[in-house]
């Protein structure tokens, strides 16, 4: 039996990290699709929520990554500015780097959503609309670098695979939608006469990503077996080990088959016959939780699997 160093606040720090990630990046690709906000549809409300989401996930997260360096220990206080001393090309010093950015860009860019009588063509307009080019790349940027972070330490075998990086990207743009929705259904307006369809479009999209999540799930799996060694060795830990039942029926059917299947029944309509997108409120939050659920299992099956494996030689 392994002693697991990483615990609940670097999976929580993986988690929400992703998913502010996610949501950054699906803000302003919501509203550079509606020409930047020059129009004022629904686009604008969904990117308003993603807006909003994404620094606060991401803050709480670092937070959470910030607990665990020991930073709270007396006499230990600033020890995370240890990483912004040293600067290079390990994982480490480039992910706080991108880290520092990402939050710094995202809360200017919720700042342009802020103001009272924010709307598309106002004075920020066009701030917001250059802050949202830079934040997909800066969102696409930090979700891959929680996989790389892992991916990077030939020492756990469950954790090598290049793979890893894609799997976090996909599961955090597939989470980054589901929070986007969910605060749309909790919250926002659905009467506006536009938010459905752009609802459907995030819908839709979410359904393309799990489909996309479940190939490199399966591609995952197909590296390990191809190669030998270790890693081959690890992952048998999801493949009748301790963590199987949980990865297969926690992370693969609940997570991703149940909502896409969900999200199927209601987009079929309008994807084959043209009918209005339409989808009760307690649907949607049940499939959004689905995927928040599916995304957090994945991080903790993740960070659990690679200690529980143990480390080898290098």
């Amino acid at each position: 039996m392994y002693e697991l160093h990483w615990g609940l606040p670097v999976i929580l720090y993986l988690f929400l990290g992703g998913l502010g990630a996610g949501a950054g990046t699906v803000s302003a690709s919501i509203l550079l699709r509606g020409g930047g906000g020059d129009h004022p549809d629904g686009n604008f409300e969904l990117a308003r929520w993603g807006a909003f989401i994404a620094p606060v996930a991401v803050i709480v997260g670092t937070g959470m990554l910030v607990f665990e360096l020991g930073s709270f220990e007396a006499g230990y206080w600033f020890r995370w500015i240890n990483l912004f001393l040293v600067i290079n090309l390990s994982p480490m010093s480039i992910g706080s780097w991108l880290l520092a950015f990402f939050i710094l860009v995202s809360l200017g860019y919720a700042y342009t959503f802020l103001q009272g009588e924010s709307r598309p063509g106002d004075q920020l307009h066009n701030l917001r609309k250059a802050l949202a080019w830079i934040m997909v790349p800066l969102g696409i940027g930090v979700a891959l670098y929680t996989g790389i972070l892992l991916g990077a330490m030939p020492a756990r075998p469950f954790w090598n695979s290049p793979i890893l990086a894609m799997l976090f990207l996909v599961s955090a743009l597939s989470t980054g939608v589901a929070i986007v929705i969910l605060a749309r259904a909790l919250f926002g307006n659905s009467k506006h006469e536009d938010t459905g369809r752009g609802t459907y479009i995030l819908a839709s999209s979410d359904i393309l990503l799990i489909g996309f999540e479940i190939l490199v799930v399966f591609l995952f799996i197909m590296y390990a077996h191809l190669t030998f060694g270790q890693v081959e060795t690890a992952v048998s830990v999801i493949l009748g080990g301790e963590l199987t039942n949980l990865f297969w029926l926690g992370f693969v059917v609940l997570g991703l088959m149940l909502p896409a299947a969900i999200e199927i029944k209601y987009i079929i309509p309008t994807l084959l016959y043209q009918k209005q997108y339409k989808v009760n409120q307690a649907a949607e939050i049940l499939i959004c939780a689905l995927v928040l659920v599916g995304g957090f299992l994945l991080r903790y099956i993740v960070v659990i699997a690679g200690q529980v494996t143990g480390p080898v030689g290098i």
